[in-house]
């Protein structure tokens, strides 16, 4: 019996043992969210809807004479109560006199912004200056001696690291959620200039805005968004890196705009066959598909089929990473860069240019004029035509040939209206000058060659890679 008790002891003290430093190893956020906590705020914003209602029309018989006065006398503003429309958000205190970062859409359109400090106290402030392309505000208050965050360098964060957030999810004030760092470097639809920090911390509507604490209890992101098909938390959330939107926050209260660099490029990413039909080594840099003309790429001598493998002095690993980097590149700035044309890498000197506005190519396919008796289909499962001479100065091109058909069985990509510019194998490019010269290239090849295409779409450059061209026939 005593030697049961002993055994019986012993694995209790274990079990206990084992339990104490399993809770050792568990992270503990107390400290950080009693330190860093009092300089998140929950942000209010409202908006004023501006109703108008019909003034009192004349007493008029004739429908076309009532009909000119709705029309054409201004509606007045409504006498009766005004409805505002609420939104939350929040935010973190990053001077002791009061300047806030949050995010641009937690502030779009608001004609009021209150900040409530975890004090109770509560401030109006004014928008210093807001950036929608990184999604980052700047806020002020008129306050002093306020606490303050402090800053971490999220380039020293590690995928599978602890992470916390602190905000407002749905009014909650100061909620604290937890997870790690999922992904770094993230890239999102129409978010071509910042590289997301992705974790799994629980994000909601209000979280917008709130700061992202590594374990050292410095603010290393800006909560931003999430992926969800519910509207709330789906363990997809993404956050501003803080040296992006401390980067941002400055230039707006030096200058109350964003300078971003551009280089006047069309590019792709370049993918395993497409790297290979290149003879590139392995699938990395960004493809350019169209150079700008009198962009500061054609004046460094960037041409169309260049893969652009590093920038200013960094690596360029898929296409997403070139806007980012170019961007962050000041205007006016003299950078070197490094591009793989035609089986060799070659070294260039661009001056940066200034982003102005949003450039959307078009994708309209120029108008099909084929030339009577085209040729039938060729390996590739198309049917193509040299351009005439009326088809070459309206396109602005020397040389090319138009698909007129696209077979059901057809190996590339095509559409009618296409016009093919070059053909690339095995890092060899050559330009497409006729069906006589495409077919001979297409017949010299083997079943299960790679080749890519540059392909003239609309206004726009594009590069289609076909693997394996099936028998020759």
């Amino acid at each position: 019996m005593s030697l049961i008790r002993v055994a019986a002891g012993l694995l209790l003290g274990a079990f206990v043992g084992a339990a104490a430093a399993q809770s050792r190893d568990l992270p503990d956020f107390t400290s950080l969210v009693e330190e860093q906590g009092p300089a998140v705020v929950n942000i209010s914003t409202t908006q004023v809807p501006h109703r108008s209602v019909a003034p009192q029309l004349p007493n008029i018989e004739d429908e076309e004479m009532l009909e000119f006065f709705r029309r054409f006398i201004p509606r007045q503003p409504s006498p009766g109560p005004r409805q505002e429309s609420r939104s939350l958000g929040s935010g973190f205190i990053i001077s002791a006199d009061g300047y806030i970062l949050t995010n641009a859409h937690v502030i779009d359109a608001a004609d009021e912004i209150d900040v409530r400090l975890t004090d109770k106290r509560e401030f109006k402030a004014k928008v210093v200056g807001a950036d929608k392309r990184s999604d980052v505000a700047l806020i002020k208050i008129d306050a002093s001696h306020l606490p303050v965050v402090r800053v971490g360098d999220p380039g020293r964060l590690k995928v599978g690291e602890w992470v916390v957030a602190i905000g407002s999810p749905f009014g909650f004030e100061n909620t604290v959620t937890a997870g790690i760092v999922s992904a770094k470097g993230r890239s999102l639809p129409q978010e071509n200039f910042v590289p997301f920090i992705q974790t799994d911390v629980a994000i909601n509507p209000g979280n917008s805005g709130g700061p992202l604490f590594n374990m050292r209890g410095e603010v290393v992101g800006v909560n931003s968004q999430i992926y969800s098909r519910t509207g709330g938390f789906m363990g997809l959330s993404f956050a501003i890196p803080i040296d992006v939107a401390l980067d941002v926050q400055q230039q707006l209260r030096d200058k109350g705009r964003v300078s971003r660099g551009r280089i006047g490029v069309v590019i792709q990413e370049v993918t395993r066959d497409l790297a290979q039909s290149f003879g590139l080594d392995r699938a990395r840099g960004a493809l350019v598909n169209s150079v700008e003309k009198g962009s500061p790429a054609e004046k460094s001598g960037i041409e169309a089929t260049d893969i652009i493998t590093r920038f200013d002095g960094k690596d360029v690993e898929s296409s997403s990473d070139l806007p980012r980097i170019v961007g962050a590149t000041r205007p006016g700035s003299k950078v070197q860069l490094e591009v793989w044309r035609k089986g060799a890498s070659r070294a260039l000197t661009l001056t940066v240019g200034e982003l102005q506005e949003e450039r959307v190519a078009s994708t309209d396919a120029p108008r099909e004029r084929s030339k009577p008796g085209a040729l039938a289909a060729n390996r590739l499962g198309v049917v193509v035509a040299e351009l005439s001479a009326e088809q070459k100065r309206d396109l602005g091109l020397e040389q090319g040939l138009v698909v007129t058909d696209v077979r059901p069985d057809a190996r590339a990509d095509l559409r009618r209206g296409d016009v093919l510019l070059k053909l690339v194998h095995n890092g060899r490019h050559t330009e497409l000058k006729s069906t006589e010269q495409l077919n001979r290239l297409l017949a010299g090849l083997e079943r299960d060659a790679v080749i890519t295409l540059q392909v003239r779409r609309g206004e726009s450059i594009a590069f289609v890679t076909v693997s394996g061209l099936g028998d020759k026939g």
